[in-house]
């Protein structure tokens, strides 16, 4: 089989690597992406994008949002679970917007102007005469590891377990129909947030158009399935979700790095990690999406700027940009162990979570929006 040269290989479809690919392109650059997975792929997530999201990207909403899911958020619901009440955020405008993965990851990977070699595991990757070679096919002089998780050379990399804190969530994603609508009673553009008594986790339910995500996410892997089942539970104690229609539902599980404190290796010799390869998500939220496309666009920056000198030292100008992005992973793995000692977290946070000012310029400005980091393309 003949052998294909790319100036980049990118493992890795999703949004970190379709925006670091994107990105390449339009600097003239000859980019291949490689993902197991054949799109639009079956993703699960709970999925918005920020105002910020949309300038790096520059995506036209109008265009977008023609034939595509596209939810204006313009407030939130956040309560503690097991415990009565809420407190409403509204902002007026929208803030964030609303997404189904299958459909964003599908759009940005097309986009994006690379080869795209699809629905097929990568099994191989070699290191041959200063290129890396994926499965013999696919041959370049730097490798960009964007596949998630479990990204083979987030692997290649990073062999040994990984010692960070690790979020485990459980979702499910789905349809409502039309003759069920009244029985949701989540508006659109309130998504609601309820945060665990430990405050080691939350769970949302998020009405986007006329689909529903239900999910539950935690620092505790081992008892999330629980805590997801307990958290539908209350949601239909509460009368937001009806009891029959989620007899059917495809529950989803994946875990994910945070950023803080950062575990993982993320560049060597002609290699960059980006999005969850790299452990970015966010530790306040768990959110990775905005994460990830920024790493994507700061990897595809730094390759652009090294005019073809991929060694270790040139690259580390990448760890410089993520702990200037991100931080440098040194004050914590969630918002409660910075913010609280452990024996007040439940007590103090429930009390916290009742005061309106707290919840709109800290949990959400601050942990979930980022209302104050500029876009990259600021």
């Amino acid at each position: 089989m003949a052998l294909d040269h790319y100036d980049v290989v990118i493992v890795g479809g999703g949004p970190a690597g379709s925006s670091c690919a994107w990105r390449l392109c339009r600097a003239g650059l000859n980019v291949v992406v490689c993902d197991r997975a054949v799109f639009p792929r079956d993703k699960v997530c709970a999925g918005w994008i920020t105002p910020q999201v949309i300038a790096d990207l520059a995506l036209d909403l109008d265009e977008y949002g023609a034939r595509r899911t596209l939810q204006a958020i313009t407030g939130f619901r956040v309560g503690v679970m097991g415990r009565p009440g809420t407190v409403s955020v509204r902002y007026g405008r929208p803030v964030s917007y609303g997404i189904r993965r299958c459909e964003f990851d599908d759009y940005l990977l097309r986009r994006s102007g690379a080869v795209l070699e699809l629905g097929a595991p990568v099994r191989s990757i070699v290191r041959q005469q200063g290129k890396w070679v994926i499965d013999d096919t696919a041959a370049a002089p730097i490798l960009v590891g964007a596949g998630g998780h479990w990204c083979p050379v987030a692997r290649l990399l990073n062999p040994r377990a990984d010692r960070g804190p690790v979020v485990a969530a459980q979702e499910t994603e789905f349809q409502i129909a039309k003759e069920d609508a009244s029985a949701f009673t989540t508006a659109g553009d309130m998504p609601e947030l309820y945060f665990s008594r430990d405050f080691d986790g939350y769970g949302w339910i998020f009405r986007k158009q006329d689909h529903v995500n239900i999910g539950v996410g935690s620092f505790d892997s081992r008892a999330c399935a629980a805590a997801t089942r307990a958290f539908v539970a209350e949601l239909q104690e509460r009368g937001i979700l009806p009891r029959r229609l989620l007899d059917e539902a495809r529950w989803r599980g994946h875990a994910y790095l945070v950023s803080r404190p950062r575990s993982r290796i993320v560049s060597a010799d002609g290699v960059l990690l980006v999005g969850d390869a790299a452990g970015l998500a966010y530790p306040q939220s768990g959110e990775g999406i905005r994460p990830a496309i920024e790493s994507g666009l700061l990897a595809a920056e730094v390759i652009i700027e090294s005019a073809a000198d991929y060694s270790r030292e040139r690259l580390a100008t990448y760890d410089a940009r993520l702990t200037s992005r991100f931080g440098d992973g040194r004050d914590g793995s969630s918002w409660s162990s910075r913010l609280l000692p452990g024996s007040a977290v439940a007590h103090v946070g429930a009390q916290l979570l009742k005061l309106p000012w707290f919840v709109r310029h800290v949990v959400l400005n601050r942990w979930f929006l980022r209302a104050d980091e500029m876009a990259l393309a600021a």
